[in-house]
């Protein structure tokens, strides 16, 4: 049964009133609150039944044939909805916005959350060590603007981008946006590209919202900006129905203030997530993490894509690490406290959108509890960071909320005695009812003589006075008991006295609970109040732990502090690359990088496995970690400010995109050549092989020589194409070093040892025997081989005749036709004739 195909007139007023709501929400799953279920109708039943395994049945509503439905208990109704959203869907959920009790006809309901992947703000389902960001994309026609925000901790971005296609693409990658809002007139193709090919949500919506979160850019003086933020803000606060009092002050994201690394750099660098098996286990960033709080673990994957370009600031952090190392017993004493310290950024966000609990006030409390001992430490540190102890509020929370509250804020239980006088007075009465009912039973079974009476209570009849039928008789006709359940063994009674002293019991018990939550709620609007001062405490806490995990690094891994200059010097000894080098049980072979400032690029050959790409990678490792402010893998290292990096590194088809190896290499090269500046470190490893030899030769020389001559940068360029090592006599920017390998016994030993020119010859029958390949298949390889490079010799000869000849031809057509043009025949004696031929003898005798 389809929902547009029903007939209104006949619906129940319940089915009408869903109707009326998921009109408004037609691209969303409606779960819809009915007692304790969360039901699904029409088509959204149909999908939520085959996303979520549900059985799908049905439900009468005025129609002759029972509508579509499946449900959820409303208990564990967070799990089925971010299982939907990591699917692909939204969530609108629909609750009773009105008392049962005082409703006249159907009771109200509106949806009072829109959930999405940009949306989410519940811990539970968020990678506590990633950002999730929602932005809305503005084309200005010659640029793009994004604005980009993290609900869940109140972190607002706005920042420019070139007007090209990869350029948006590459930033929303780079940034994991989980949902992109876009207006109508957003081209379609690059639509679906981010939709199809990246798995991104869009949402859209054309409109802005007016001046209601003005905090959020006052003093922003680029209208373009607002206008970027309102129409963001409006699809969160309008369509999604968010609070978002939390957010912070826009950030404008200056893209010049940072070193540039595109997704693939990203990628191929392995700084978030492996290559192969897509986990963050063996990246850089798995290596550097020791951070002790969610908040650090962020903060630090943002040092890590935005490494900085002013020196002033990365020694700061260097003289932090420093002050660290030296007071290794105050770094263990801050990485104890910020082990106590819950995610402050995520649990504001909570109490801004409503759903902060009492757990959730005591994680604020425990954490506040630590930071005047923070203070102390950072002040014995000398540290210029400035930290709130939040004394008032730690006091408040310690005064008001139980250690050990419920889950929910309607049970009760959630404010400590002493914190409100009406509410002790309330739990007197409660506790004595209780007492009270203890004692009438022991009265009753004296007055009655009835030992085996006793006195109950239950949600249906209330307090009851329970005897067993052989007893009845027993009952003093005097105490007026009304009968009021007959069960087989035994008769309930009710007393006036036990309903009176029952109203008084379950009236202090409703009262206390609607007392409690009236409480709890102002105390979470106290920390409302705080919020921006508690969201600036998490960003240096954060800071704190992610200076400290450098420095718990520096020490386990020997890494040491950079020297950074203005020259164009590349200086490294004995350098590494980190993860290889834990990875590989400390068996690493450690290299030099040396290149002066008239050395532009490093040309590097050696056979596979022999290390390239590595000490390739380490390079840009160690420029990523140093311009980050974090000690390098060397015993020193002197390096320039770079400012964007290009890798081309691996072979691998973008099945996403569609696209071969070679094009994914064209594609590389090409953003290197065209974006990078003389300040810019570029690698590239084995470009051109995704092609036929003799074109994949020709690009990668042509490449090579346009990045030595003409962009200037320092470059790092493998390659098994030993022809191009002559480029070093043309180009003198250009230095040839290779990776030493050693023949022992027909056998090939890489001893990954980067030494001064070309390698001069290849090993790569002696990889695939490494590999284990077959003798038959390495012995037929062998003599192909040979039969290869006979070939070769004889094409080369043959080639070097023919060359000769053309020379000699060419000279003969040139030297002797310019004689031979000047000769007038007509004009010539017998005498002279003998001399012009002694002269032309005596030309081609000179030329042999």
């Amino acid at each position: 049964m389809i929902r547009s195909e029903v007939n209104r007139s006949e619906l129940s007023p319940m089915m009408l009133q869903y109707m009326d709501i998921k009109d408004k929400y037609v691209d969303t799953l409606l779960f819809y609150r009915i007692g304790d279920f969360y039901e699904l109708f029409f088509e959204d039943s149909e999908i939520a039944s085959r996303e979520l395994e549900l059985t799908l049945t049905g439900k009468n509503a005025g129609l002759k044939e029972r509508v579509p439905m499946c449900g959820v208990p409303h208990h564990s109704a967070k799990s089925y909805i971010e299982k939907l959203i990591e699917k692909g869907y939204k969530v609108a959920v629909v609750e009773q916005v009105e008392d049962p009790k005082t409703a006249k006809g159907m009771v109200k309901r509106e949806v009072v959350e829109v959930v999405t992947r940009g949306t989410m703000v519940d811990l539970e389902f968020l990678n506590d060590k990633d950002f999730n960001y929602i932005a809305s994309v503005e084309d200005l026609q010659y640029t793009y603007l994004i604005t980009y925000i993290d609900l869940s901790t109140g972190e607002v971005n706005s920042c420019y981008i070139n007007h090209e296609e990869d350029s948006l693409i590459n930033e929303l990658l780079s940034l994991n946006v989980k949902e992109v809002v876009i207006k109508n007139d957003f081209p379609l193709e690059l639509l679906n590209v981010l939709k199809n090919n990246y798995a991104i949500n869009i949402s859209i919506e054309d409109n802005y919202l007016e001046d209601e979160y003005k905090h959020i850019y006052e003093d922003i003086e680029d209208e373009r900006i607002i206008y970027g933020i309102k129409h963001l803000l409006y699809y969160l606060h309008v369509v999604q129905l968010k609070d978002l009092s939390h957010l912070s002050h826009v950030n404008i994201v200056k893209k010049d203030n940072y070193l540039e690394m595109d997704v693939h750099t990203i990628r191929n660098l392995e700084l978030i997530e492996t290559l192969r098996l897509k986990e963050r286990k063996y990246s850089l960033i798995w290596l550097l993490d020791k951070t002790k709080t969610a908040m650090g673990a962020r903060m630090l994957k943002y040092f890590l894509l935005n490494p900085l370009k002013d020196i002033k600031e990365i020694n700061q952090r260097y003289d932090y690490i420093d002050s660290l190392n030296k007071n290794f017993m105050l770094r263990d004493e801050l990485m104890k406290d910020l082990y106590e310290v819950y995610d402050l950024e995520r649990l504001c966000g909570k109490v801004s959108c409503g759903s902060l609990n009492a757990r959730d006030v005591l994680q604020i409390k425990n954490s506040l509890s630590v930071l005047p001992d923070i203070t102390r430490i950072i002040d014995e540190l000398g540290y210029k960071l400035k930290l709130n102890d939040h004394s008032e509020l730690y006091k408040l929370l310690e005064e008001a909320i139980y250690e050990e509250p419920p889950i929910t804020v309607k049970e009760g239980y959630l404010i400590k005695d002493g914190y409100n006088k009406e509410l002790d007075e309330l739990k007197e009465i409660r506790k004595g009812g209780k007492n009270f009912i203890s004692s009438i039973e022991e009265s009753l079974k004296q007055e009655t003589g009835i030992s085996n009476l006793k006195v109950g209570y239950n949600k249906v009849f209330g307090y009851y006075i329970e005897v067993t039928k052989g007893q009845i008789a027993n009952i003093p006709d005097n105490l007026n008991w009304e009968r009021r359940q007959t069960l087989t063994g035994a008769e309930r009674f009710i007393s006036p006295e036990l309903k009176e002293k029952e109203a008084l019991i379950l009236n202090a018990e409703e009262k206390i609970i609607e007392l409690e939550y009236n409480l709890f709620t102002e105390i979470r609007n106290r920390i409302k109040e705080e919020i921006f001062k508690l969201k600036e405490t998490a960003r240096v806490l954060a800071e704190l732990d992610v200076l400290a995990s450098l420095s718990i690094v520096s020490e386990e891994q020997h890494l040491v502090r950079p020297t950074l200059t203005d020259k164009r010097i590349i200086d490294i000894k004995e350098g590494s690359h980190p993860v290889v080098e834990v990875v590989s049980n400390n068996q690493y072979i450690k290299n030099d990088i040396y290149m002066d400032e008239d050395i532009n690029t490093l040309l590097i050959t050696g056979p596979n496995m022999s290390g390239k790409s590595t000490y390739m990678r380490q390079l840009a490792i160690t420029v990523i970690m140093a311009q980050m402010g974090s000690f390098v893998p060397a015993t020193s290292a002197t390096l320039p400010i770079f400012d964007k990096i290009f890798t081309r590194i691996g072979a691998s088809d973008d099945l996403v995109s569609g696209e071969s190896t070679f094009m994914v290499e064209m594609i590389e090269a090409k953003n290197a050549l065209v974006g990078a500046t003389d300040k810019s470190l570029v690698l590239f490893d084995e470009l051109g092989r995704g092609t036929a030899t003799f074109d994949g030769m020709s690009l990668a020389r042509a490449i090579l020589e346009y990045i030595s001559e003409k962009v200037k940068c320092k470059t790092l360029f493998s390659t098994h194409y030993h022809e191009l090592t002559d480029l070093d006599k043309r180009i003198p920017s250009i230095k040839n070093v290779h990776v030493e390998a050693r023949e022992e016994d027909g056998n090939v030993v890489f001893l990954h040892k980067i030494m001064d020119g070309a390698v001069d010859k290849s090993y790569g029958i002696h990889v695939a025997k490494l590999a284990g390949l077959p003798d038959e298949v390495l012995q037929n390889a062998s003599a192909i081989l040979n039969v290869y490079e006979d070939n070769s010799k004889k094409r080369k000869n043959e080639t070097h005749i023919e060359q000769i000849a053309f020379d000699l031809d060419h000279k003969e057509k040139s030297e002797l036709k310019e004689f031979i043009d000047t000769i007038d025949p007509l004009n010539t004696t017998p005498i002279e004739a003998i001399n012009l031929l002694y002269k032309i003898k005596e030309i081609n005798k000179k030329d042999k």
